[in-house]
């Protein structure tokens, strides 16, 4: 992300999820403070528990301690986020106490969501905090994920926090037409699910449930006018104001992915943004 500061002006620079749970909060805020400074106020942060629990035993970390290590380390978060002297103490890490954490950002605010992929506690977590929510909704249908959001937002109305807007993000690929865009991704999507799969468990991956999941679900493939209409229809079924698209699935070529993101940009935001306009009319 600081590389690509040094060499953008305009978008936004945000991790997918950051695994507090085995990371740091301070030097998690240290290093996304200083992204923001080398990016002119455009980093963002976004926080999770993670899917993945390789990094626990890397660092020490006991899965037993699974919850207490989100809870403990985003409430020292929150106080970070308010670049002030801190004084915490819990079980995960070293207590402090007045302790002044540098750099601190331009503005006196990190943007900082949390990424929640299907706990309840999860969300009430993030609304307890008056904190952005991001939805991770990659697979199944979009609809389910409408109670969630509910929920967000009767919390943050209980606890007398903010609501702020929710977003999601979820898998996707833009190519010429749908059927370019299913052939290059369909290797290396199932590739790289299978390999996951293989230590969870999970059958080999078949290309009906793949092509499933492009019609009904939550994998936002085809061409501009396809992914555009698809990604609209998700927004007014849950009422979120931002989709953020994977786009990289396993090791598609740097040559179609550059494509699509010029596609994802020029054609696909455009007509979404139409879609949505015509509604509000």
């Amino acid at each position: 992300l600081a590389g690509i500061a040094t060499r953008t002006e305009n978008i936004t620079l945000a991790s997918g999820v950051t695994v507090l749970s085995s990371d740091d909060p301070v030097r998690v805020f240290q290093r996304f403070s200083t992204l923001d400074a080398l990016s002119n106020g455009r980093a963002q942060v976004i926080l999770g528990r993670g899917s993945f629990t390789e990094s626990f035993p890397l660092f020490g970390y006991d899965m037993a301690d699974y919850d207490t290590l989100f809870e403990e380390k985003v409430e020292l978060f929150a106080k970070l986020l308010e670049e002030q002297p801190v004084t915490w103490s819990g079980t995960t890490r070293a207590a402090l106490q007045e302790a002044d954490v540098h750099p601190k950002t331009e503005s006196g605010h990190l943007d900082t969501w949390i990424g929640v992929g299907g706990s309840p506690e999860s969300v009430v977590r993030t609304a307890r905090y008056g904190l952005p929510l991001m939805l991770a909704i990659i697979g199944g249908s979009p609809a389910r994920f409408a109670p969630y959001i509910d929920l967000y937002r009767r919390a943050t109305a209980q606890l007398g926090t903010t609501a702020h807007p929710v977003g999601m993000h979820s898998p996707g690929f833009v190519a010429e037409t749908d059927a370019e865009a299913a052939e290059i991704v369909w290797p290396h999507f199932k590739e790289n699910r299978d390999r996951i799969g293989a230590s969870r468990g999970w059958p080999p991956l078949r290309r009906r449930d793949f092509e499933s999941e492009i019609a009904h679900g939550s994998l936002y493939l085809g061409s501009p006018e396809t992914v555009a209409q698809r990604i609209a229809g998700a927004l007014r079924t849950l009422d979120v104001g931002r989709f953020d698209m994977i786009y990289s699935s396993g090791s598609i070529p740097a040559s179609a992915r550059l494509r699509n993101i010029e596609l994802y940009g020029t054609e696909v935001i455009p007509r979404v943004r139409e879609l949505l306009a015509e509604d509000a009319t």
